[in-house]
């Protein structure tokens, strides 16, 4: 079986062509072939194949034409036999082909290997790899198909893969001067696309580099008299740049070899020719691999390369017009062979809705690859009316991420994290685009400090200090001109449409004003609407007094309001809602979890409604099962969400709150699994918890949710609901205790001790009292720590509450810890291990034990505090409490080093510092590893402890903790 998708649809067996009947049918087949190895549902076939007009009949007829498939595609099988090649899944059908056998699958693999190859440094290989795809495609997407098939986002988007695919084979081929196997292929390509600059740009360049440079210019002149004709525009930067290329005979620069295949190695040149690796040859990939494995053992093999991120957003197909900005861009950053001086920086700023991001993404993809070391890529979320901006820190720790730092390795300060983000991007060329930035204070700590990088930001403030201070460049984008504005339609609804509707058409133009969002999302509902004609929908704007007949002048936010109501008028009953109800959530995305919580539905059926919305471009999927708004449209969903009943909103609220909250509880016990758990009420009907399954799934997981979190706290309160206030709190406990989040902590938990005054509940106010004097102290507010505890202690007593009373003396203890006053932690922890024995609290006793193990060793009683913590060790680990067993290893390495036992000391550090970093505790960690090198230099292991110290000295400048000066001087003195 032969399954073409590259050009016609056809279906074969051993290369023959097989009828696979009308061309509806034949685009069911095309559809599930372009799907990958994956499902289709049945509504994605149904769309392409009617729009948003779907015939009464529409379930039946797509049932035959699968039945009709089936048979010309498994001849052989029987009504009776199960489907093998076309199996129906829930919601929809599955085409179960190997890669061999769909051309479209096969393609993908050799590209895939090809890039692989290239970032490997395997130059030649990956050109003969990428020769080898380009060879594969016999004509345009879909081609014998209806025009309406073939122009469907499905299909366009895989136009859109094969040109990116040519485009990344024709860089390669440049830069090693091997543009011959590609002529061919560009050829046809250069057809098919016509109007595609940046495949016609290389193609100039391929020609002229094969000797045909009158050729090269004679298309050049084709293509001009084609944009006239066509458009009415002059051919853009990237074709007269190729123009003037050819016309210079300018050969690629060494740096755009090693910038396209990211990496600075090659083959050496004294490689024997018949060893040169494929030297332009069609080779098979199971050939190509062991020929590069052969040549591994003769030192040849070029170096693993560094995580290169790669986050830029796909650029827009129907990316149109701005030809003087996009000029004005890249004459402000021109391609640099020699070494760059200082970081290049662009401000964009405009108005909301006018395309920034569509610009600033379009520009980043013509000069990524001078970028070798990868692309970033952050939306700030600067102007959310419903969200809050990303901060700094948490820009920084997704950038960080995205360069390969583990989380538990990003520091908790903005200076340290600003500071090591530097450092990563130091001596690379790195391209960073940050997306709708707020103001100065949120961008600056987010530049790189050396040269060889490209920043773009985008802003509806200008951000004027950067061009003062920064040398930035400044560039403002306003509206559309009017020509443009009927390019960016007639790209997007088709010319012929264009043209025939002219009045309508105009007057769309018009009521737009220029403001390319109200723009897409017109040309959006013309195009998924081919009965309804332009007039209609240019009278609705007409009528929509207040909209967008006021766009020129007025904020955009409000007159996009009534443009995305289209949007939300195409779809079902239940992605409406959807769409409505994640105007209440908070974060810059939302997992599948979350989404169906709000709804009330299980996540398999909500995965389909994400689907319909992606498709609408209300969401995208930003990660794997991850989906975000852009920031426009989140607010629209939060007014419409406000249109609803009181109990609508109120069911969906709770539903996502409980969401969190769920999630959150066991995800803190996963942390910390000896934890006194508290007790939760059973969730709201129809919500859907996250799977964490074990402790670093859990820190995972805090630590993607974790501002959403802090947003839900506030949710609650706000919504009334004063046991989630209290419950959310407790759960976030041990994560900003681990990561040195004190101030938020202490926020927390005066929200929690408010819920619990308001709720009038003695035992919730103790336990409140308690959990905020523990934060207070770690904040080092001493004073108001101990009236919270005084507080707590009085009600414990009252309630006869034993352990309640056990858990206060301790924090008292702990507060004792920070001022040195080892006798009182002594006095505090010994009533709290009589308190717990009486209430039979094992873990406690545990603590308590520790705890004054370790008093007792600072009190230099040290064969005392040995035995007590050793008896502590015991039973942590008979309770399975990793965190306490790490304490007790850290009081025994204290209680060890102070009786002269060096050795056994080091050992306890050792495994306790271990213990923390695998926990996340990132504080506790650094200490132990400070005492390490302290207990290192008693030994005269001097060489030990300097590595040590620093080691410490490194976590506590990443964490902003005071202890790094002592750390300093230790190492100073060394």
């Amino acid at each position: 079986m032969w399954l073409k998708l590259l050009g016609p649809v056809r279906g074969g067996r051993d290369g023959a062509h097989v009828e696979l009947g009308p061309p509806q049918q034949r685009a069911v087949l095309a559809v599930m072939a372009a799907a990958g190895d994956g499902p289709v549902s049945s509504s994605t076939l149904a769309d392409v194949l009617w729009g948003a007009t779907p015939p009464s009949a529409a379930v039946a007829t797509l049932q035959q034409y699968i039945s009709r498939l089936r048979r010309v595609l498994e001849p052989e099988r029987s009504a009776r036999d199960p489907a093998g090649v076309i199996r129906r899944v829930a919601g929809g059908y599955h085409l179960v082909a190997g890669d061999d056998n769909v051309d479209l699958r096969r393609w993908r693999t050799l590209v895939a290997r090809a890039r692989q190859l290239a970032t490997q440094g395997s130059n030649e290989a990956a050109g003969a790899v990428y020769a080898r795809a380009a060879a594969l495609w016999s004509g345009p997407v879909v081609s014998d198909l209806a025009p309406e098939v073939r122009q469907h986002p499905i299909f366009a988007a895989l136009a859109h893969e094969h040109v990116t695919v040519l485009c990344e084979a024709a860089d390669l081929a440049l830069a090693m001067g091997r543009v011959h196997p590609l002529i061919e292929a560009l050829d046809g390509a250069t057809g098919w696309y016509a109007l595609d600059e940046g495949l016609q740009a290389r193609a100039l360049r391929v020609l002229a580099a094969a000797g045909r440079r009158a050729e090269a210019l004679q298309r050049f002149r084709r293509l001009r008299d084609l944009l006239i004709r066509e458009l009415g525009i002059e051919p853009g930067p990237l074709l007269q740049q190729a123009h003037q290329a050819v016309l210079a005979e300018t050969p690629p620069t060494s740096h755009q070899l090693a910038s396209v295949v990211g990496a600075a190695a090659s083959w050496p040149a004294h490689l024997p020719a018949d060893l040169r690796p494929f030297a332009g040859q069609d080779v098979e990939l199971d050939g190509l691999a062991e020929l590069v494995d052969d040549l591994t053992p003769l030192g040849m093999a070029p170096p693993a390369s560094p995580l290169r991120p790669a986050q830029l957003p796909a650029d827009l197909p129907t990316f149109i017009g701005r030809r003087a900005e996009l000029t004005q861009a890249l004459a402000s950053h021109p391609e640099r062979t020699e070494a760059p001086e200082a970081v290049a920086i662009t401000v964009i700023a405009g108005m909301a809705g006018v395309g920034k991001t569509a610009f600033a993404v379009h520009w980043a993809h013509q000069v990524a690859y001078l970028y070798s070391d990868g692309q970033l890529y952050l939306n700030l979320r600067g102007f959310d009316p419903i969200g809050q901006p990303v901060s700094p820190d948490d820009a920084l720790y997704d950038m960080l991420t995205a360069m390969g730092v583990g989380g538990r390795d990003i520091p908790a300060g903005l200076d340290a994290r600003s500071a090591l983000f530097r450092t990563r991007v130091a001596g690379r060329r790195v391209l960073i685009v940050l997306d709708n930035a707020r103001d100065l204070a949120q961008v600056r700590p987010l530049l790189p400090g050396s040269a060889g990088c490209l920043v773009i930001i985008t802003s509806r403030n200008q951000l004027v200090g950067l061009v003062a201070a920064e040398g930035a460049n400044l560039l403002t984008l306003g509206v559309l001109t009017a020509a443009e504005a009927r390019d960016f339609l007639a790209r997007r609804i088709g010319a012929d449409r264009t043209a025939r509707e002219d009045p309508a058409a105009r007057e769309i133009i018009d009521q737009c004003a220029g403001l390319p969002l109200a723009l897409a999302i017109v040309a959006a509902r013309a195009v998924a609407q081919v009965s309804l004609p332009l007039q209609a929908i240019a009278a609705e704007l007409v009528d929509t007094h207040g909209g967008l007949d006021a766009f020129g002048g007025l904020d955009p936010a409000i007159d996009a309001r009534s443009v995305i109501s289209w949007s939300y008028r195409s779809l079902s009953p239940v992605a409406a809602m959807l769409g409505r109800f994640l105007g209440a959530h908070p974060g810059t995305d939302i997992s599948a979890g979350a989404a169906a919580s709000l709804l009330g539905l299980p996540v398999r059926q909500v995965r389909a409604v994400l689907n319909e919305l992606t498709r609408a471009h209300l969401v995208d999927e930003r990660t794997a099962g991850r989906y975000g708004m852009h920031d426009l449209l989140h607010s629209y969903a939060a007014e419409l969400l406000a249109t609803d009943p009181d109990h609508v909103r109120h069911g969906a609220v709770l539903r996502l709150l409980d969401h969190y909250l769920h999630t959150a509880f066991r995800a803190a016990l996963l942390l910390s699994p000896t934890r006194e758990p508290i007790a939760l009420t059973d969730p709201a009907s129809g919500v859907v918890t996250e799977l964490v399954k074990d402790s670093e799934q859990a820190l995972a997981w805090f630590t993607t949710e974790y501002s959403v979190l802090l947003s839900m706290v506030d949710r609650a309160e706000s919504a009334g609901l004063d046991t989630h206030v209290y419950q959310l709190a407790w759960t976030l406990d041990t994560f900003q205790i681990r990561q040195g989040r004190g101030d938020e902590q202490v926020a927390t938990r005066r929200s929690a001790l408010a819920a619990a005054q308001r709720r009038a509940d003695p035992r919730l106010e103790a336990d409140a009292h308690r959990d905020l004097g523990h934060a207070l102290t770690r904040a080092g507010q001493m004073d108001e720590a101990r009236q919270q505890f005084t507080e707590a202690l009085g009600l414990y007593a009252q309630l006869g509450d034993p352990a309640g009373q056990a858990h206060v003396h301790r924090g008292i203890g702990y507060l004792h810890f920070c001022l040195g006053e080892w006798e009182e932690i002594l006095r505090h922890v010994r009533r709290a291990h009589d308190l717990y024995a009486a209430a039979g609290n094992v873990v406690g006793q545990a603590k308590t034990l520790n705890e004054s193990g370790f008093a007792y060793a600072r009190l230099a009683r040290y064969p005392e505090a040995l035995k007590l913590c050793r008896q502590a060790l015991r039973l942590f680990r008979e309770l399975g409490d990793e965190h306490g067993g790490a304490a007790c290893l850290d009081s025994l390495g204290y209680a060890y080093r102070g009786s002269g036992q060096h050795q056994q000391a080091i050992a306890c550090y050792q495994e306790a510092a271990a213990s923390f970093g695998q926990l996340g505790d990132l504080i506790n960690q650094a200490t132990t590893v400070a005492a390490l090198g302290d207990t290192l230099h008693d030994a005269r292991e001097e060489n030990a402890a300097r590595d040590a110290w620093q080691r410490a000295l490194t976590m506590y400048e990443e964490l902003g903790h005071a202890d790094a000066e002592s750390v300093r001087a230790r190492l100073a003195r060394s």
